[in-house]
């Protein structure tokens, strides 16, 4: 008796990652076209996506928020999440990855691997979700296959498969040859499907070339594909596939597929990639959790216990939508459910496919779906939402540290209560939004991943709230850190107001670390229990948040406790940790500090004329040029430049190339910044 296979295998949850421009909403587009769930090509340019549907993503051309969408292909239904691809809004792309079990990766045929593509691998690397690649744009002028393969060998250090060779080059290209199946496949102008045929007479030896090195490469990484190799001195088609297959998912290879989504041409058989290589949510490991101290697993099983994790959040005046992807069990609309972090039971109101910003209404949704449910009022970003009668808590995704900040006042003062509501619902939103007010000047301030991330997030404001608002200049978030250190400082915090005193004293060092924080103990003989080695250790991260500099975190240095003295009556943990805090302050002031400001690594693509200038713009604005490379009819160069010096530099940047210049950074840590820098 034949038993029918879980409906789980034919479930595929998947991101579109890829730096900006490269063509990711593009690729999500014609997916949507070829799947039949929308009817006209969307065109970023025209402001006419299914996924960029926020007018400032129409307005400025760019992704910016992640947008889910669902379609069916050949009896598998596909969760498409759309992320961003500039580095202010990597933090999107983080929360995504989280619930994702894989992704296609998109890289420009011209520009091979851009420095967001490599910090969005390297994000998915992190979370360990398999991907295939799809080289696009081979339409272009300079565009080329090899070129785009060898940089993601040199860059990201996968084994890269090539599965198809292209037909044609530039504005000649016309399809694809397979080589699992040694099948040409090409699309006619205003064609949507691909015509499939023989291999071209004059591709036939180049296909043939292909294939050897591709089964080379696969036996060379799978043992069961060697043995076969080894015996038959080939490969067979299904061997291969299987092969690939297994080599996607364990992350020792990653299939190559090429095309123009633009021109409609290879989405079919990335479809197929996707469905035939890509896991299912049965395929990746089941989640873990936490509940009592101890670890859980919850399979991915429409019968067991419900667990979700919340990883996004939309909260608009008529309500909040909250993104889920459920990892285990069934929520059907009006189940109560328990917020993990809260401790509070909530009530589902409904249940919502999700179609970016169009929703069709569910009675139930299960183990591997990703959905968005209305009527929660405290679960964010990173909840955890389980069954209440089976808790557990799930690894949230992490949150970048925000790296700019801008002061933010509303223009009218019958404004100021909308505008603190307005903020609270900006980093519900995106948490990587941070909102807080200056103690020494009573001002809100807004801190994010950049300038153009402030920039959004003021202009939602503005545009989603219907406030006027005046706003600072951008600042940087500046560190301290530890030049030279001292030893042997000694602190005595004694404190006698009647009743039980407070009694400390503790003997520190402090000396530099490569690293951002170290406390350890070498007391002998018990002078300070443990207890209160502990507490001293608190106190010196209580000291941490604010430097002698110029009140910045300090970070980059190792307390050790060497001595101390204890009062039998008077002294206690508060009394300890009073004494860590104030002691390591003492301590900081007494070392060499250092100042740090947050770097970033730029890079520049501009006409060769205009080399010269952007060398000279980059020096003066403390630019240190790591390296250069040739494009075609450009040069890119990279640099290390200071964020704070980056303010302003698109414009300065277009003004000297004529509007030809572009440019790309993304955050690389801090470094000493001069010594005639301010410290506020």
């Amino acid at each position: 008796m034949r038993t029918n296979p879980n409906p789980l295998t034919a479930v595929r949850n998947l991101g579109i990652l890829a730096h900006v421009d490269a063509g990711k909403t593009t690729v999500t587009e014609r997916i949507l076209y070829a799947t039949g769930t929308t009817h006209r090509r969307g065109e970023v340019h025209d402001g006419t996506t299914v996924t960029d549907f926020d007018p400032q993503e129409r307005d400025r051309g760019i992704t910016i928020f992640a947008a889910a969408v669902s379609c069916a292909w050949n009896g598998h239904r596909i969760n498409l999440i759309d992320t961003p691809g500039h580095v202010d809004f990597a933090d999107e792309v983080e929360r995504s990855l989280r619930v994702l079990d894989g992704a296609v990766a998109v890289f420009d045929a011209v520009a091979g691997v851009e420095p967001q593509s490599e910090s969005v691998w390297r994000q998915a690397d992190r979370h360990g979700v398999p991907r295939i690649a799809f080289v696009n744009k081979l339409d272009r002028a300079g565009a080329d296959l090899d070129t785009a393969v060898a940089s993601i060998r040199e860059r990201l250090h996968p084994a890269p498969l090539v599965v198809q060779v292209p037909i044609g080059s530039e504005s000649g290209f016309t399809g694809v040859v397979d080589l699992l199946r040694l099948r040409a496949l090409t699309w006619a102008d205003g064609s949507d499907t691909a015509q499939e045929g023989p291999v071209p007479e004059e591709l036939r030896e180049e296909a043939k070339r292909r294939r050897r090195i591709l089964e080379e490469a696969v036996a060379e990484l799978h043992p069961a594909a060697l043995e076969e190799f080894c015996e038959r001195s080939t490969l067979a088609p299904q061997t291969l596939a299987s092969a690939l297959r297994d080599l996607t998912r364990s992350g020792d290879g990653v299939v190559v597929l090429c095309g123009s989504a633009y021109r409609n041409r290879g989405i079919e058989p990335l479809l197929d990639a996707a469905v035939a290589y890509l896991p299912s949510p049965l395929d990746v490991p089941a989640v873990r959790g936490m509940h009592d101290g101890a670890e859980q697993e919850r399979p991915a099983d429409p019968e067991a216990p419900f667990a979700a994790l919340a990883f996004k959040v939309n909260a608009t005046a008529t309500g909040r939508l909250t993104y889920l992807r459920i990892y285990s069990g069934t929520l059907e609309k009006g189940d109560t459910v328990r917020d993990a972090d809260t401790r509070r039971t909530e009530r589902i109101g409904r249940i919502l496919r999700v179609q970016a910003d169009r929703h069709a209404q569910l009675e139930r949704a299960v183990a591997g779906d990703i959905v968005a449910v209305a009527g929660l009022k405290s679960a964010r970003a990173g909840s955890t939402l389980c069954a209440p009668d089976a808790p557990l808590v799930l690894e949230p995704p992490g949150v970048a540290e925000p790296v700019v900040s801008m002061a933010v006042e509303a223009r009218g003062r019958a404004d100021g209560d909308r505008l603190v509501t307005a903020l609270a619902r900006l980093a519900e939103e995106d948490p990587s939004l941070v909102v807080r007010t200056d103690p020494e000047t009573g001002q809100t301030v807004l801190s994010g991943m950049g300038e153009l991330h402030l920039e959004v997030a003021v202009e939602k404001l503005r545009r989603a709230h219907g406030l006027q608002v005046n706003v600072g200049r951008p600042r940087v978030t500046y560190r301290e850190t530890v030049g030279r250190g001292v030893s042997g400082l000694v602190y005595r915090h004694v404190k006698q107001d009647g009743g039980a005193g407070q009694f400390a004293h503790v003997v520190l060092d402090v000396e530099p670390l490569d690293g951002e924080f170290e406390f350890r103990s070498t007391v002998v003989g018990g002078r300070v229990p443990q207890e209160y080695v502990r507490a001293v250790e608190a106190g010196c991260r209580d000291a941490l948040a604010d430097g002698p500099l110029g009140g910045h975190p300090v970070t980059g240095l190792r307390v050790t406790l060497t001595d101390g003295a204890t009062h039998v009556k008077d002294s206690s943990d508060t009394a300890f940790r009073t004494a860590g805090r104030l002691g390591l302050r003492e301590a900081l002031r007494t070392c060499a500090m250092i100042l740090l400001e947050p770097v970033a690594e730029v890079t520049v693509t501009v006409p060769e004329e205009a080399v010269g200038g952007v060398l000279g713009d980059l020096a003066a604005r403390r630019g240190r040029v790591t390296g250069s490379s040739a494009r075609p009819g450009a040069t890119a160069v990279t640099a290390t430049v200071p964020l704070a010096e980056l303010f302003g530099y698109a414009t300065r940047l277009r003004s000297r190339t004529q509007g030809r210049g572009t440019f790309t950074a993304r955050p690389s840590g801090y470094a000493p910044a001069p010594v005639s820098t301010p410290v506020r």
